[in-house]
């Protein structure tokens, strides 16, 4: 079969440690273009541009992969789309929920693949944890995603500007496993969001859920201020006492204190080897609720002022 032509549009980090050498291990894509307004070119790809519509014009381009920040992500999901090419989308997909409805809506009209890629859900931890998980009653909850933003995101001032998500950027992640693995719907009863005094997105969140029309104690923490070491787990206890553990992001499970799986990420391979599939099949893959959940968050949550904060 002939290889899919993408083009990467956005040369970030997530982009060069992930998207480029998995593409490259992948027979099924051929990477033919890139675009960066920074004039970032890689070895061996035919086409490098900084004007993304440039790259959009390219008739060997079948599909994109969107990695700018989130602010601009629709904008240019809406050109790509008009161009007749696919699009995935890093996480989070756009920067408001309206927006991703539209993009949906755009694709179907338009005949195209639209693929929100939830990355932390591709680990096989997860799916593991959401087959443990089906049919039972989730009694208690509770996500730890720490880490240090200087780490993660060095001098990107672009993450604290509105629509930049902010603590959530990680914290995203842990929700688009939440929602994939608890049997109910989760639903955001309140948050405390913690914003630097010269920022415009949170460094730190607290959020408590309820999930279906039952009683259960959900909660979550998110903290951009860690260091030392990331904390990225989320533990479980079901009505009948036993307990499941995710820990590495997603990567590692254990039930009732056992471990089940634990493995290295294969979080994009994954990713692209379901982008191919979608492809071939000419279907979309949208997933809206973790989206959901952040902006529920920003509309019940209550603001509080904290120190300001220096990269």
């Amino acid at each position: 079969m002939q290889a899919h032509r993408i083009g990467i549009i956005g040369l970030g980090k997530i982009a060069q440690d992930q998207h480029i050498p998995v593409i490259g291990a992948n027979p099924a894509f051929e990477l033919v273009a890139v675009a960066s307004q920074r004039g970032l070119a890689v070895d061996g790809v035919p086409h490098a541009v900084r004007d993304y519509r440039r790259l959009l014009e390219l008739p060997a381009v079948d599909a994109v992969a969107i990695c700018t920040p989130p602010q601009m992500r629709h904008r240019i999901a809406l050109e790509a789309l008009a161009a007749g090419k696919h699009v995935l989308l890093e996480k989070p997909p756009t920067a408001t929920t309206s927006e991703l409805v539209d993009l949906r809506h755009t694709a179907e009209t338009r005949g195209r693949t639209l693929f929100t890629t939830w990355h932390s859900q591709y680990n096989r931890a997860v799916d593991e944890a959401e087959r443990r998980l089906a049919g039972r009653t989730v009694r208690r909850l509770r996500i730890v995603w720490k880490e240090d933003v200087r780490k993660w995101h060095p001098g990107q001032r672009w993450i604290w500007q509105a629509g930049g998500f902010g603590v959530f950027d990680p914290g995203i992640n842990a929700l688009s496993i939440m929602t994939k693995i608890l049997p109910a719907p989760v639903f955001v009863r309140q948050a405390d969001l913690q914003f630097p005094a010269n920022a415009d997105a949170p460094i730190a969140a607290d959020i408590d859920f309820a999930a279906g029309a039952g009683e259960a104690d959900l909660k979550a923490a998110f903290d951009w201020r860690q260091t030392g070491g990331e904390t990225w787990d989320i533990a479980i206890e079901t009505d009948d006492g036993s307990t499941l553990d995710l820990s590495a992001g997603g990567s590692r499970l254990a039930i009732d204190g056992r471990p089940v799986v634990d493995e290295a990420p294969a979080e994009y391979q994954r990713i692209y080897e379901r982008f191919d599939g979608l492809l071939r099949a000419g279907r979309s893959a949208v997933d809206e609720a973790p989206l959901r959940l952040v902006a529920d968050a920003f509309l019940l949550g209550r603001r509080r002022a904290v120190e300001p904060f220096a990269d």
